[in-house]
């Protein structure tokens, strides 16, 4: 194993992910994407989670606990794995919906990094979405966060 795969991770989960915990793997490796997770974009991955239809009804403390158990996959098989298994097991009809809170996500510090650019521009390819989408996506969330 080379010393980026150690960090990268192998690509591989063992036990495929649910839908739900899919959507929360895209939005993850979104805010972790720079190599940095800090308790604040924690938060706002709960908190961006909490307001989609896709987990009404879950507890603060269900979706804490499904980020858990993703933070685990991504200490033990890497951000690779985790998002090579998010993306599939997310179906077509949700991938615009997590790009776009991965955007929002992104965006909501005020600034983006290299990595985070060149994430977003990645999970755009990955997940199949037209690029035509991909900028009204970005423009609105630049509009969001512009005040």
């Amino acid at each position: 194993m080379s010393l980026f795969d150690n960090i990268l991770g192998n690509n591989t989960v063992e036990n495929k992910l649910t839908a739900t915990e899919a959507f929360a793997a895209i939005t993850l490796v979104a805010v972790a994407c720079d190599g940095y997770l800090s308790d604040k974009e924690a938060e706002s991955v709960c908190f961006a989670l909490s307001k989609i239809h896709l987990f009404q009804g879950y507890s603060r403390e269900r979706i804490n606990a499904l980020l858990e158990k993703l933070l685990e996959v991504l200490r033990n098989n890497g951000l690779n794995a985790l998002f090579n298994a998010a993306k599939a097991s997310l179906s077509e009809e949700m991938r615009e919906s997590a790009f776009a809170i991965a955007v929002d996500l992104v965006l909501m510090d005020g600034k983006v990094t290299s990595e985070e650019h060149e994430f977003l521009n990645d999970l755009c390819q990955a997940l199949g979405i037209k690029r035509e989408m991909a900028m009204q996506i970005v423009q609105v969330m630049m509009i969001k966060h512009r005040s």
